[in-house]
């Protein structure tokens, strides 16, 4: 396991462009969300399965943004 292929919850939020909160929401809703590893009390989630499930899954359009 390298360090630098995981992601904090934080920065996991980040790269999908979504809340922390929405994360943990994710993580506990969503059957085909990519599932946290647990070190100690933090969850590390895998960064290219965050990657490869946000290409299958993306993100929707706010209502007050115009179309693409």
């Amino acid at each position: 396991m390298n360090i630098t292929d995981y992601a904090t919850a934080d920065e996991a939020a980040e790269l999908l462009g979504i809340k922390r909160r929405s994360l943990y929401t994710y993580v506990r809703r969503l059957k085909d969300f990519p599932q946290p590893v647990k070190i100690g009390r933090t969850l590390l989630f895998d960064r290219q399965t965050l990657i490869n499930w946000r290409a299958k899954h993306p993100a929707r359009r706010k209502r007050d943004s115009p179309p693409a």
